[in-house]
């Protein structure tokens, strides 16, 4: 008889101990996924720190610390992919605004703001309201300040011009 697997529940369940074992590397855990693909169970964690760029050293050691625990919480068998997020990747989440303050983004709009007509920007994130859900950027083409409503936005990444990480 097949296992159902609750993929809600199992990154519910391992969460706290992501959370604590990244810690110890100075490193935040700023998405944790459990998705099956092509009848395999693949759990993604990506990485970030605030005081250094995320190595292979970091996630190397964050897999071993996690690899035998997490075979005790997970209901089956599943490959581990421990990574940094990339600079192409989009925000997947609200609180990877609070993670990226002070770095530059790019913003797609869903629509122009008022008086425009450009829905894709830079600006440099200077600060983001949980409470009200919106982030105060500095546009990079014309220094422009500006508060954003996230229901605005369609999506955003980093974006680093002519720096190799």
């Amino acid at each position: 008889m097949k296992q159902e697997i609750n993929r809600h529940e199992v990154i519910e369940k391992i969460t706290p101990l992501i959370e604590n074992t990244a810690m110890r590397y100075n490193l935040i855990p700023i998405e944790i996924d459990f998705e099956k693909e092509n009848h395999r169970w693949f759990l993604r964690i990506f990485l970030f720190s605030y005081d250094h760029n995320v190595t292979l050293d970091d996630c190397e050691h964050v897999t071993r610390s996690l690899e035998d625990f997490l075979d005790e919480l997970i209901p089956c068998k599943y490959n581990l992919e421990v990574s940094s997020p990339g600079l192409e990747r989009k925000f997947k989440s609200d609180k990877e605004y609070k993670y990226f303050t002070g770095r530059n983004i790019s913003i797609k709009l869903k629509e122009p703001l008022d008086g425009e007509d450009e829905i894709i920007f830079k600006a440099n994130l200077i600060d983001y309201n949980e409470e009200k859900k919106e982030i105060f950027v500095k546009r990079l083409e014309d220094e422009k300040e500006l508060i954003l409503k996230l229901d605005r936005i369609k999506n955003s990444r980093l974006y680093i011009e002519d720096e190799i990480i």
